[in-house]
């Protein structure tokens, strides 16, 4: 077929192996049961960029000290901070037009279908990797400003 096994659908997969005269009929349950057993699982895979920067050990060694406490050769102090931080843009803001109304006995939560659009904003997140710490807060826009208040 020209591609990868993981890049099948189970019908594609049924129609390879009765095309093929590996058995006559079969069910998807005994292909799904068939590649759950196999040890390659061909399905699964995995994507990753490789570095192509000449300089990638180098800037990497510094990110990597860090994480580990050190700057420049220098263990950091207590008062240094390292943070770890990004951005989630464009989330669409909505309020319901009606509370939700939590879950009674016998009775389950109800949440209101329609709301009222209340624009795009921007969460920023950031972890600081020394304390063991994630916050996070949301902006009406993203740049320097919105920035600094998180780290802030």
């Amino acid at each position: 077929m020209g591609v990868p096994l993981s890049r099948l659908s189970i019908s594609e997969l049924h129609r390879e192996v009765t095309s093929r005269g590996i058995v006559a009929k079969v069910s998807g349950m005994t292909l799904w049961r068939w590649l759950n057993e196999d040890a390659i699982k061909p399905w699964r895979y995995r994507s990753w960029i490789f570095p192509r920067d000449p300089d990638f050990s180098y800037k990497a060694a510094r990110i990597l000290d860090l994480y580990e406490g050190f700057w420049k050769g220098r263990p950091l102090g207590n008062r240094d901070y390292i943070i770890s931080a990004d951005e989630k843009t464009s989330i669409q803001a909505r309020k319901r037009k009606h509370d939700t109304l939590g879950p009674k006995p016998g009775q389950a939560m109800r949440i209101e279908n329609e709301y009222k659009r209340k624009g795009a904003w921007t969460y920023l997140a950031a972890w600081d990797t020394r304390r063991a710490k994630i916050f996070g807060r949301c902006e009406e826009k993203n740049g320097i400003a919105p920035f600094d208040r998180l780290v802030s």
